[in-house]
């Protein structure tokens, strides 16, 4: 088993390793990383949020590099909103500076291809990955499209500003410019880290002809259509959100490894993957050259399945070839069964405790993951986990430890037998030790609660390999079959690797090894499904912190390496072994609690920033990020005040556990004016200009009475209609302000709360002294935010 595993991790690590970056004497027709740094570093030499003097810039320097290019780019200014309704509603907007060029295409009619990325970052980020590593692959791309001859179509370059703030650019392009209706593809690149591979992670609907053409011409493609289900069920949107909820097809790329660099100030040009930045140009590069230049771009087709295979061969069907997957994995199945009894080497009754053992592996490996997080001592949120991110090998070698030995744990207990109170003691404490660590967990108790009770019913009298083997791979196929019918384009994750153990099932007459050389062979089978199985888990592990999913993995693992794990009859060394794995496991997960993470490479993230009451100039110093590092809390005290908690300042969407706050010496601020004007066709505005300087603002409103036909900046909004709730306007690179109209039946009252952050510490205040190297100051940390509040009657 060993063996097998190692196997498995050294070919995993090389699936995903990105290609070497090419130099700056790369031929012209191929697209080269070194080329496309050149442009990076310009874009991403400081944090350039939209609306900031930085953001302006950069959108210098890209019409230039476009008019360099014969693109001859336009400038679109428009403010552009986007609406978020609930118990708290929420408009996100702000004026926007898209940047257009067209490369003509022959037919000048045809429906056009667009590539798209976001120049804007945000604040305290130089954002070299996001999205300066998309911007700057677009930029070599149109190049390369344009040495190439005449497209069949136009090729747009659209780079967009104010993704950050909430898909600004993009919904102010497609809603309003006159190239939107003309827009027949997509092609959208985003980061959300610092290095990886390129994954082609969503789609529009309807995406079999697009796939069709994706898996034509891409060269060491990483996708599925995993990623493109799970997306729809995420609330994570980009760009690409806005083109495919208007139905245009696409495809939309990103790397998301390295996440600690995500919207940090450490995503500078010196530690963006170049590796990854040639594997999404590579990428691109082929779907762009070939939507550009086909007679016709792909039309819509029923969804496929589709994910990378053994090897870089991405394999897709339809949705109805997975029936006959599952249809050839039950008939391998049922051969490998009807094999081991002519051998008289299976019982049915092994066949329940083997499902109950794949059972009490997912139930009890989840509470373990979960007991894993809570030891780290790290918390859950975005700046809670940077703890982690800054030691993620050593975090993700302890999650591999732990779920290795829950495997032999489980496949030690159904094997050996009368491991019951044994293993559903393990799994109770598990769960219990869950709230021991992170106070009362309900779901860690009740899931280690559940694989306990597993365990009593399953792990009586041994069970035979074949039997028990056979269990496991029932359960997944009952997984699998559940997927076919649910979500079809999802189902593949079990399907395959299961249709593999049932072929080897079969080869090996479900693991009672006739011939001597079926084990080398199930071995190698093993090795090479499971290097698949590894991936999918890295790629999850990077993308989501929820570790507990990671026990769908060790239950996938387990389908492959069943009979090299499994224990014979009252055999006790393989418990002793998986209890040693576990304790080596969790000492590891001991390890990433007490060693210090931080360095100069990832700093603790400190955000310190002064706010100051606008109509009296009174001030607190806050620290806004949960943990802050004793720089943070020494910059607090400047004044002499106390450290205190506090409700987070209006405006910032935090938590009052993770907010402090200090008295700090007045200053004299510029507060924004906020005014009630009466418009000439009877309705009414409250209107918040911006002080100079400001970049951002914030206006919250909370009528006392319903009002009626609201509007933003003119245009119709579904906000204030009910009273007494509060509406948060968010706005930003705009110093005109922004209007919020509405109408009233008769006399009322409208509360209101705003706030401005100004990216600059005030000129009268002490300033923040010099972080030392292993901290960092993110987001608007040294910023100036100025509140208040005023009452409007009519």
């Amino acid at each position: 088993m060993a063996a097998v595993l190692g196997v498995a991790l050294i070919a995993a690590a090389v699936a995903n390793m990105t290609p070497r970056p090419l130099g700056l004497d790369a031929p012209a027709g191929v697209f080269s990383a070194s080329r496309a740094m050149v442009d990076d570093r310009v874009i991403a030499r400081v944090p350039h949020p939209v609306g900031s003097p930085a953001n302006y810039a950069v959108r210098n320097y890209l019409t230039g590099r476009m008019t360099q290019l014969g693109l001859s780019p336009q400038v679109q200014r428009i403010d552009a909103f986007q609406e978020r309704p609930g118990k708290a509603p929420l408009v996100i907007g702000g004026v926007v500076e898209n940047i257009i060029g067209v490369l003509p295409g022959k037919d000048r009619n045809a429906p056009a291809l667009a590539l798209m990325a976001h120049y804007d970052s945000v604040p305290g980020s130089p954002g070299a990955a996001d999205d300066a590593a998309g911007v700057s692959a677009a930029l070599e791309i149109m190049r390369i499209l344009k040495s190439e001859g005449t497209p069949a179509r136009d090729v747009v370059l659209l780079l967009t500003d104010g993704e950050e703030a909430g898909l600004l650019g993009a919904t102010g392009f497609f809603q309003n410019h006159p190239l939107a209706g003309r827009i027949g593809f997509v092609i959208n690149m985003e980061s959300r880290g610092g290095g990886g591979q390129a994954n082609m992670f969503e789609t529009a609907a309807a995406n079999g002809a697009v796939i069709d053409m994706f898996r034509k011409v891409s060269t060491s493609p990483i996708s599925s259509s995993l990623t493109v289900y799970l997306y729809k069920q995420l609330p994570n949107d980009t760009d690409f959100t806005v083109p495919r909820k208007a139905g245009i097809a696409g495809l939309n790329y990103a790397f998301i490894a390295r996440q600690f660099d995500y919207h940090s100030p450490v995503s500078t040009p010196e530690n963006l993957s170049q590796g990854s930045l040639q594997h999404l140009g590579d990428q691109v590069l082929a779907t762009a050259r070939e939507a550009a230049f086909a007679p016709a771009l792909p039309g819509k087709a029923p969804d496929k399945v589709y994910a990378n295979s053994i090897g870089p061969y991405l394999l897709a069907y339809p949705t109805l070839a997975g029936w006959g997957v599952l249809a050839l994995t039950l008939a391998l199945a049922a051969l490998g069964v009807w094999r081991a009894r002519q051998a008289d080497a299976f019982s049915w009754a092994d066949v329940a405790k083997g499902l109950g053992a794949a059972l009490y592996l997912l139930l009890t490996s989840a509470t373990l993951f979960m007991l894993a997080r809570r030891v780290t001592g790290a918390g859950f949120g975005f700046y809670e986990q940077a703890k982690l991110l800054a030691n993620v090998h050593l975090w993700e070698l302890a999650l591999l430890v732990v779920g290795i030995g829950a495997a032999l744990y489980a496949a030690a207990a159904v094997g050996r037998g009368r491991m019951r109170l044994s293993a559903a003691g393990l799994a109770l404490l598990a769960g219990l030790l869950c709230t021991a660590f992170s106070g009362w967990n309900l779901i860690g108790l009740g899931i280690g609660g559940a694989g306990a009770v597993v365990a009593l019913l399953s792990f009586g009298r041994p069970a035979g390999v074949a039997g028990a083997w056979t269990g496991v791979l029932a359960l997944a196929f009952l997984a699998a079959l559940a997927l076919q019918v649910l979500a079809p384009t999802a189902a593949f994750l079990i399907a395959w690797p299961l249709a593999f153990a049932a072929l080897a099932g079969a080869i090996s007459a479900m693991g009672t090894w006739r011939p001597t050389a079926v084990p080398v062979i199930v071995a190698l089978m093993a090795a090479l499904a499971l290097q698949w199985v590894l991936s999918f888990a890295h790629g999850v592990f990077i993308g989501i912190d929820m570790v507990e999913i990671q026990a769908l993995f060790v239950w996938l693992a387990a389908l492959l390496l069943w009979p090299l794990i499994q224990a014979e009859p009252e055999e006790t060394r393989p418990r002793t072994v998986a209890l040693i794995v576990l304790l080596v496991g969790f000492a590891l997960v001991g390890l990433v609690r007490v060693i210090p993470p931080w360095s100069a490479r990832h700093p603790q993230p400190a955000i310190v920033a002064y706010v100051v009451q606008g109509a009296t100039g009174q001030a607190k110093r806050f620290s806004l990020a949960p943990n802050p590092p004793d720089w943070a809390r020494e910059a607090l005290k400047t004044d002499g005040g106390h450290i205190v908690k506090d409700e987070p300042p209006v405006g910032w969407r935090g938590s009052p556990d993770s907010t402090l706050s200090a008295w700090a010496k007045p200053v004299n601020p510029t507060p924004p004016a906020v005014m009630l004007n009466r418009v000439i066709d009877g309705s009414l505005e409250i209107k918040i200009g911006a002080p100079p300087g400001a970049r951002a603002m914030t206006l919250e409103l909370r009528p006392t009475g319903k009002l009626t036909d609201a509007t933003v900046n003119g245009r119709p909004a579904k906000i204030l209609t009910e009273p007494g709730q509060w509406t948060r306007v968010y706005w930003q690179g705009a110093p005109e302000g922004v209007a919020i109209g509405f109408r009233a039946k008769g006399p009322g009252v409208i509360d209101t709360r705003y706030a401005t952050i100004t990216d600059r510490w005030p000129v009268d205040a002490k300033p923040l002294a010099k972080m030392p190297a292993n901290v960092s100051g993110n987001a608007i940390s040294g910023s100036t935010i100025v509140t208040g509040e005023q009452r409007f009657t009519w």
